[in-house]
């Protein structure tokens, strides 16, 4: 497995969806921290952002638990690892399970350009990746009333309720039967 990569950008290349990302960031500003309840675990979680950046740009930062005490504003940053993802169509930068922030020796950045902020600027929402058929009407009993196990009505099968599927064998091809005229 080969090492990832020592090499820091500078804010003005984030962009949604990078991954392994080293940069070197000024903290401008830190908000308050809330308290959010993980859908997980049930666990409660403190959590808060900050504006970090450098002479090309700025960008939200999300910081949860331990590394909200380890920002403050005014300092500057090593992050290493982290990744960008779009939330409520704000780019953001997130540090993660396998990120890293500890604070830098150098002083430089000196300023942030916040003229430049790249969570200001509206980016569309990606659509999370959700395994074939979750929340579909295709297969399977997933509630309502489209097929599903009918076994109490004596229809067909337990997949398909008393629909057909497509195709030539009994798996489908997802696509409809040709017609010929």
């Amino acid at each position: 497995m080969s090492e990832p990569s020592e090499e820091f950008i500078i804010v003005e290349e984030l962009k949604p969806g990078l991954r392994g990302i080293n940069i070197k960031v000024r903290c401008q500003t830190k908000n308050e921290e809330r308290e959010v309840v993980s859908k997980k675990t049930g666990e409660t979680l403190r959590v808060t952002e900050a504006v970090i950046g450098d002479e090309t740009g700025s960008i939200l930062i999300t910081l949860w638990n331990d590394d909200i005490d380890k920002v403050e504003a005014e300092q500057v940053y090593l992050i290493k690892n982290a990744y960008t993802t779009v939330f409520k169509t704000s780019l953001r930068l997130n540090i993660g399970k396998y990120g890293n922030l500890e604070k830098s020796e150098d002083d430089s950045p000196a300023e942030v350009n916040i003229e430049n902020n790249l969570s200001d600027k509206v980016y569309e929402q990606q659509p999370r990746y959700r395994p074939r058929g979750y929340g579909s009407d295709r297969g399977g009993d997933r509630g309502g009333d489209r097929g599903g196990d009918r076994g109490d009505r004596g229809q067909s099968g337990p997949r398909y309720g008393n629909r057909k599927p497509y195709g030539r064998n009994d798996r489908g091809s997802g696509r409809p039967p040709r017609r010929r005229f």
